[in-house]
């Protein structure tokens, strides 16, 4: 065996003097690794040989089930990844058999690692190893796949031609199909590695060239493989289709890059796509694979986050898909969803459309994720019509110029020493290929040789070379590849630095975290920390009339925009199935119009409900609200209950019919009452005006008509000035016109008194006893008042506790304790006059007015008292009616029962209004004239 180094060290002489150079620390490593582990068994499976597949599956279990433990990890790499010592024979390396896997090599300065795939199905051999097993195989060779690998080749071979990157160094490759299984992406790994069909872990068997990095892999559990082994020696790997979010990981998989972004950035845009057309109530469906399994979960977390509902999450498995999917399609007949989202692989998905196909599944709009790259021909469409008109993310597509000739010109005649097309050729066009002789054919001796006028264009669409997709990712892999390269090596040389001797291609990370760089379509990419840009294109799936299939751009989804702009969706470029006529509605319940609000339904998810008028003074203004809007104070529901309107304020105005007849009948009775006034002026030389102390009537007649005016203080639109006044107004007027009131009913007494012989009583008739009592009771009202005034004085207010579209403007009293002490204290003048009266009311004489005084003060006595459950029981504009209702009824009681039986006498029967018809004695004459 020639050349042989380490893996973890370039090759530092020449190939005539190298050496074969064993690790001789790797059993000490390895045992130091099986002793922290406790695993004695492990230590001697480590010495038969297969100890470095063993290491590294051990060491990844130990990660994963705990947390990382980097002294642990220091100590197996640095036990077992040193300088090798020089042996002269390698025959006695441990080795195992392994299964010859198809490669294509082409030879450079620095080479690159390729680990794809070519079949589209892995099929199981089930051994029973009594004898030797047979190896599993794959089947069906994918045009899709060798597509990739060939878009390997056209990279590495414009890169060679492109003078500005790695000048003067020759890429070549090493590419290996691995098919679908793990083992195989490890052995593949391992093959690279090691530079030898025959694997031999610790060394380094290539002859020519240094190894760069590696490109793979397409399915994210061989990609787990590779990185495990890789990421021990710092190897870079981008891979070009694992979207495994635990790839990210930088602790697991410190080397490890990708060309297209995790699965998590997927999700938010599904999330936001079904948001877009308000798909909430969706079905979801996935096989169950761990991948599959944890992609679907992590989904319905987000979704569930988000308001969006799960219907059912069923799983089925693929080795017994047609029992599971039974199940599937019953469940999905029964749905209400009409929206569905599929996580499967490839084959997968061909077993669950067909069955739906078969059993009528009704029409759904099926979204699929980007693991499910879906490239059916034509002549497939009739089986896919139940799909028609889903929705497929799909990862960028980008421009490669040149690939496409370049696909259409690969052939076994152009490319000789390529096993991988001779092979594909062979089974694809059932012929034997000029090189056949480089494989083991499968063909029978009866295939005919190849005639070398085929060519892939025979396939059209089933050959896509219009659309680069995952191809596009490839191709950007291994330009990542290179440019980090070209930078490694333009800062080696800027340093001196021997490119033989110092590389190694742990280097190149540092480069790849941040590497950006122009594709030679000018598209920019980069890498943040090693993560690529997330960028979708939402495809729309339809089969035409023509029985094509159309796969249409109806929108994009990026990461890198503006929150409202990362989804861009054309609907009226989107054709759905024809079962429906217009966009697909998906929700457990339709949605509450505004006016309404959401009502959640007892024991259901979130997207059920019904949906609730929103309450008096409460609006929603947009669909689906959750709760209503409370309206400002000043404001309130429409009858929709979907806007706010100004509330209608209300208060008592001369616009008012009850405001214009109240200012009327206050006007009325003012206008009586000066009358009165006028006629007992007019007959102030009377004997009934006399003796009914003239000066009191003046006063009390001025009072009543005051009272009667400050009612119309209260009529109109509330402003500062009139609730200031209003109030101290009625108060003070009333005060003195009840204690006018008590001072005639005193009078009375006193002038009966007199006429007593002997009484002390004579001396005060005549005296301005009446007047001090007068300006002393109004005096007590007044300072109330002002009190009143200096500590909470009335203001303009808005009354909007009532629950209705009006408010009141009234004037806020400010102290409801200050008013009712200010009405209290005229109840209680009204309360000693009506007492004072009742006692006197039998007096004799004709002039005595004590009885009608009695009237007057149980009328007023008994309006006040009912006044106040009226007053307490209205609201708005009617309280204060109620309230120049008891003032005008009370001051006309007043009017009426003390005055209109002297007017009676002096108008109507002025024959009475004579001192011989008023003096029933002769002693009383003194008194008479001196009232």
């Amino acid at each position: 065996m020639a050349a042989i180094s380490h893996f973890g060290l370039p090759p530092q002489q020449s190939e005539a003097t190298r050496e074969a150079q064993p690790a001789s620390n790797a059993a000490t490593g390895l045992r130091l690794f099986a002793g922290i582990l406790n695993n004695t068994n492990l230590e001697n499976y480590f010495k038969n040989g297969d100890f470095i597949v063993g290491a590294i599956m051990m060491l990844f279990s130990v990660i994963k089930k705990n947390k990382f433990n980097e002294n642990l990890y220091l100590t197996f790499v640095k036990g077992s990844l040193q300088y090798p010592e020089a042996i002269e024979d390698t025959s006695t390396a441990c080795q195992l058999e392994s299964t010859t896997l198809e490669n294509y090599n082409r030879n450079g300065d620095f080479i690159i690692g390729a680990i794809m795939m070519l079949y589209s199905f892995s099929v199981l051999t089930k051994n029973k190893f009594d004898k030797n097993p047979i190896p599993n195989s794959c089947e069906g060779p994918s045009l899709r796949y060798y597509r990739h690998l060939l878009a390997v080749v056209f990279a590495v071979e414009e890169i060679n031609r492109n003078p500005l990157i790695l000048p003067n160094i020759t890429l070549g490759f090493e590419m290996i199909d691995s098919c679908a299984f793990e083992y195989r992406s490890l052995q593949s790994t391992l093959q690279i590695l090691t530079g030898n069909q025959e694997n031999i872990p610790k060394y380094q068997c290539r002859t020519k060239g240094i190894l760069a990095g590696f490109v793979g892999h397409f399915l994210s559990a061989s990609t787990y493989s590779i990185a495990g082994l890789t990421g021990i020696y710092r190897y870079p790997q981008i891979s070009y289709g694992a979207q495994d979010q635990i790839l990210d990981d930088q602790t697991l998989f410190p080397s490890f890059y990708r060309t297209i972004p995790n699965e998590n950035t997927q999700y938010k845009g599904i999330i936001k796509l079904l948001l877009h057309f308000g798909w909430t109530w969706v079905g979801l469906i996935a096989t169950n694979d761990e991948s599959n399994l944890r992609a679907s979960e992590q989904l319905k977390t987000e979704m569930i986050k988000s308001g969006i509902c799960v219907e059912f999450f069923e799983t089925f498995s693929s080795n017994r898909f047609l029992i599971n999917l039974l199940d599937v399609v019953n469940v999905i007949k029964k749905s209400s969803a009409n929206v569905i989202l599929l996580f499967c692989d490839f084959s997968s998905f061909f077993d669950m459309i067909f069955t739906a196909q078969i059993f009528s599944v009704p029409a759904k709009v099926w979204i699929t994720s980007t693991s499910l790259s879906l490239s059916t021909d034509d002549t497939s469409a009739s089986f896919f019509t139940v799909f028609n008109g889903s929705l497929l993310f799909s990862i960028h597509k980008g421009e490669i110029p040149g690939l496409k000739d370049f696909l259409y010109s690969v052939t076994p005649y152009t490319y000789p020493d390529d096993t991988i097309t001779a092979r594909l050729w062979g089974l694809t066009f059932v012929c034997l290929p000029a090189n056949h002789s480089m494989f083991n054919s499968s063909t029978s001796g009866l295939t005919p040789n190849c005639t070398g006028n085929e060519t892939l264009k025979v396939f059209g669409s089933a050959y896509d070379v219009n659309t680069f997709r995952v191809t596009y990712a490839v191709y950007k892999a291994v330009y990542a590849l290179a440019y980090s390269l070209h930078n490694t090596l333009s800062f080696m040389k800027s340093k001196q630095q021997s490119i033989y001797e110092s590389f190694h291609a742990s280097k190149l990370n540092q480069y790849l975290k941040d590497l950006r760089f122009n594709t030679t379509s000018g598209e920019e990419f980069y890498f943040e920390n090693g993560r690529p840009l997330a960028q979708y294109e939402i495809i729309n799936w339809v089969i035409a009339y023509n029985n094509t299939i159309l796969r249409n751009q109806i929108g994009s989804f990026s990461m890198s925009e503006s929150q409202g702009e990362q989804l861009l969706i054309n609907r009226h470029a989107i054709n759905w199935n024809h079962k429906f006529n217009q966009t697909p509605r998906s929700v457990c319940s339709e949605s509450c119009p505004p006016g309404y609000r959401k009502a959640l339904q007892q024991s259901k998810p979130i997207c059920c409900y019904d949906c609730v008028p929103c309450s008096d003074g409460e609006i929603s203004n947009r669909t689906d609200m959750e709760n209503c809007v409370k309206c400002a104070e000043d404001q309130w529901s429409n009858t929709e209950r979907t806007v706010c309107i100004s509330r209608t304020i209300e208060f008592l105005s001369y616009d008012d019919i009850l405001g214009i007849s109240l200012a009327t009948i206050s006007i009325i009775f003012a206008i009586m009452t000066l009358g009165v006034l006028v006629i007992f002026i007019y007959h102030r030389d009377t004997a009934i005006v006399k003796a009914n102390n003239r000066n009191l009537s003046y006063t009390l007649l001025i009072s009543l008509t005051m009272c009667f005016l400050c009612s119309l203080l209260f009529i109109g639109r509330p402003v500062a000035l009139t609730c200031f006044f209003r109030q101290a107004a009625f108060g003070i007027i009333f005060a003195v016109a009840v204690s006018s009131v008590l001072a005639k009913t005193i009078t009375v007494v006193i002038a009966f008194n007199a006429t007593k012989p002997g009484s002390r009583a004579r001396k005060w008739v005549g005296s301005r006893i009446t007047s001090y009592l007068v300006f002393l009771s109004s005096l007590g009202e007044a300072l109330i008042c002002l009190l009143w005034f200096l500590c909470s004085p009335p203001f303009p207010d808005f009354d909007t506790r009532e629950q209705s579209d009006k408010m009141i403007l009234q004037c806020n009293e400010g102290s409801v304790t200050a008013f009712y002490f200010v009405v209290g204290y005229i109840g209680l003048l009204a309360a000693l006059s009506f007492i004072v009266a009742f006692l006197a009311r039998q007096l004799p004489d004709s002039f005595n007015e004590a009885t009608y005084i009695t009237f007057s003060m149980l009328l007023f006595c008994s309006v006040w008292v009912s006044f106040f459950p009226a007053y307490l029981s209205t609201k708005g504009k009617y309280m204060v009616a109620v309230e120049i209702f008891a003032i005008l009824s009370s001051s006309a009681g007043l009017m009426g029962c003390i005055f209109i039986p002297k007017c009676y006498i002096i108008v109507i029967r002025p024959d009475l209004n004579t001192r011989e018809n008023l003096i029933g004695k002769k002693g009383n004459r003194s008194i008479v004239d001196n009232t």
